[in-house]
């Protein structure tokens, strides 16, 4: 027994051995780390996890890069049918920003994304040479390796969440749908400011997580859904001053962002927030589904925001009553998986690069690599759909190379039901802690910062619970 005061370090888990996918494809390697080896205490040396992780990264980023081969050799050209396309060339010439036009800047600009969204294209454009042979190639390079980066940082940050299990960043660093999907738009920027902020929620910086919040929202809006989550956690343990810290940061940071464009262009401003509202049904949408299903009985924009927005409150209601109510208190990255994957199948449009949103969340929700690679293979299957369709319907291509609305649909449908299948298995581990794979050696909520091992100070009574609240005992035999 060793009578050192001092606490060992925590043995990181090891998913050659922990994970049962990943144990069947070690034997080419030599099998699964012993039993009797100490990983996360015995040195590795030059290789440690996160610069592995890193590696893997930029590995990942190549490939990617070498998924837009074609258009960059085509001068983006036959984008559907060769599956790279981009929005940052296409707004480059578009919008006017190898004109010298700066969103939210130059009078009378008109973009359709959010304040720091803009002002990020523009300083990008700033940067190419004006010389340049291919302004818009160096516009897509520039972009390319700044959301590397953003990259990078996304993953050292979901593996500095992680606790025990650092490994689990590796599939922020390998999703095969994030590869493709990574240089479409600048969305791995808002990952990445929402990465931080809960990272740092995590290490117990309310206020600097409610300005990394705040700036992704003013990015794309999608991280200010994990306040959501927070708010669940604070009403459970009625630790509300961490929640109102951050809350406040969030609504400051934000403003502080978008203030001055709005007094200085009310107009432009607006035209972001205007174009959502009026925009009807988008690309891969449960709506767009129902329009090519049944095209005599399309619904309008007015119809699709109203009940948009009612489905999505109705399904973060239902989260809040399961977070309230759970035999054990959820941990934050199960509830910020639940209310953005709701978000995504209720909203009006489903954007290829929108599940860069979900990987690093459900590597922290629910970090089981068969599970997240049957996913993967849906949204897979749904890129391609995507591209194959829009030939069809923009692209004008031969008949025999297109994909037809029905198949389209169906590739919909695949990934909405693999999204919903993700969701029933982090709800089932909501339900039943023991598992949830995270939950082990008295782990509580890695991601919870002061709400982690925070007693119940209120909770539904909805029904007699008999479900076990100890984690440590006899788990699952899915979870080992």
């Amino acid at each position: 027994m060793d009578s050192s005061p001092r606490r060992r370090p925590m043995r990181i888990v090891v998913p050659s051995r922990n994970d049962r996918l990943l144990r069947r494809f070690t034997e080419v390697i030599g099998g699964p780390l012993g039993r009797f080896t100490a990983p996360g205490i015995v040195s590795p040396g030059f290789f440690t996890v996160e610069r592995v992780l890193i590696f893997m990264t930029t590995g990942a980023a190549l490939l990617a890069l070498l998924a837009k081969t074609p258009c960059r050799l085509n001068g983006w050209s036959d984008q559907f049918y060769q599956a790279c396309y981009s929005d940052w060339p296409a707004l480059f010439s578009a919008r006017g920003l190898g004109d010298g036009i700066y969103p939210f800047i130059s009078s009378g600009s008109e973009f359709e994304y959010p304040v720091l969204l803009g002002l990020l294209a523009g300083f990008v454009a700033w940067l190419v040479p004006a010389g340049a042979e291919s302004r818009g190639l160096v516009y897509f390079d520039l972009n390319a390796v700044l959301a590397t980066a953003a990259w990078i940082v996304t993953v050292v940050a979901t593996m500095r969440m992680a606790n025990r299990r650092p490994w689990d960043a590796a599939m922020v660093a390998v999703a095969p749908a994030l590869i493709l999907s990574v240089y479409i738009n600048w969305d791995m920027w808002a990952v990445m400011l929402a990465a931080l902020g809960m990272l740092a929620f995590a290490r117990n910086r309310p206020v600097a997580a409610g300005i990394f919040f705040g700036l992704g929202t003013a990015l794309k809006l999608y991280p200010v859904l994990i306040l959501g989550a927070i708010l669940v956690l604070a009403l459970r343990t009625l630790k509300l001053r961490p929640a109102l810290l951050t809350f406040g940061a969030t609504a400051g940071t934000w403003l502080v962002v978008n203030i001055p464009f709005m007094v200085r262009d009310y107009a432009g401003w607006k035209y972001f927030y205007d174009f959502s509202a009026e925009r009807g049904s988008g690309n891969s949408s449960v709506w767009q589904a129902w329009d090519i299903t049944f095209p005599e009985q399309a619904v309008d924009a007015e119809f699709i925001s109203f009940w948009a927005l009612f489905l999505f409150a109705a399904a973060c209601a239902g989260i809040a009553v399961l977070g309230l109510a759970a035999p054990r208190r959820p941990r934050l990255a199960q509830l910020a998986f639940l209310i953005v994957a709701a978000f995504i199948l209720t909203n009006k449009v489903y954007s290829p690069q929108f599940v860069l949103w979900l990987v690093p969340l459900l590597a922290l929700a629910r970090p089981r690599w068969r599970d997240f690679l049957v996913w993967q293979f849906f949204e897979v299957m749904h890129w391609w759909a995507i591209w194959l369709y829009l030939a069809a319907v923009i692209g004008g291509g031969p008949a025999e190379n297109n994909l037809d609305g029905g198949w389209f649909v169906l590739s919909v449908l695949g990934h909405m039901l693999a999204t919903m299948y993700l969701m029933g298995r982090v709800v089932m581990d909501i339900l039943d802690p023991r598992t949830d794979p995270v939950r082990r050696m008295s782990i509580d909520d890695p991601q919870g910062g002061p709400f982690d091992h925070a007693p119940d100070r209120w909770r539904l009574r909805l029904r007699r619970q008999q479900v076990p609240l100890e984690t440590d005992a006899a788990p699952a035999k899915e979870a080992l």
